[in-house]
């Protein structure tokens, strides 16, 4: 580690102790070419998963844009925003712990689908006919049938 005070790298750590509720560790370090004192902290460092998007196109996942399109879909719903959230927080951790350093936009909808599907019909319809853009009345009935078959099923 450099010295900030003089640039040089022979310092010694003096004191750890664990910071920011656990997810960090305060050393406290002497220089030992200018006897200066200073404080780093190190840290886990997050991965960043990258969305790729149709027209190739990345950007960093956003878990707030994912609430914010599920809540779109569950509006006047019978559902708690934090069951949305703390889907989108699963559904990014997963993402974090796969070696996988990117996913496809496809792959979040039907994942989002899916999830909605188990969770409010309603709201599965709505996200569907956005995501899978229908073209046509038939398609959205399609889906609002695939749902009535699964249901006859046993399926939610």
């Amino acid at each position: 580690m450099r010295c900030p005070f003089c640039g040089d790298l022979d310092n010694r750590v003096v004191d750890s102790r664990m910071a920011r509720d656990g997810r960090a560790i305060r050393r406290r370090r002497h220089c030992g070419a200018c006897e200066q004192r200073f404080t780093t902290y190190e840290e886990v460092e997050h991965t960043v998963v990258l969305v790729t998007k149709k027209d190739g196109a990345s950007e960093p996942f956003e878990r707030d844009k994912l609430v914010r399109s599920l809540s779109i879909a569950c509006r006047k719903r019978p559902i708690p925003y934090q069951v949305l959230a703390d889907w989108a927080q699963e559904l990014e951790r997963m993402l974090k712990v796969t070696p996988r350093r990117a996913v496809q936009t496809v792959e979040l909808g039907d994942k989002s689908m899916a999830f909605l599907r188990g969770l409010d019909h309603v709201a599965y319809v709505r996200y569907a006919s956005v995501y899978r853009s229908f073209d046509s009345v038939v398609e959205f009935l399609d889906a609002i049938r695939g749902m009535d078959a699964d249901a006859g099923k046993g399926s939610p």
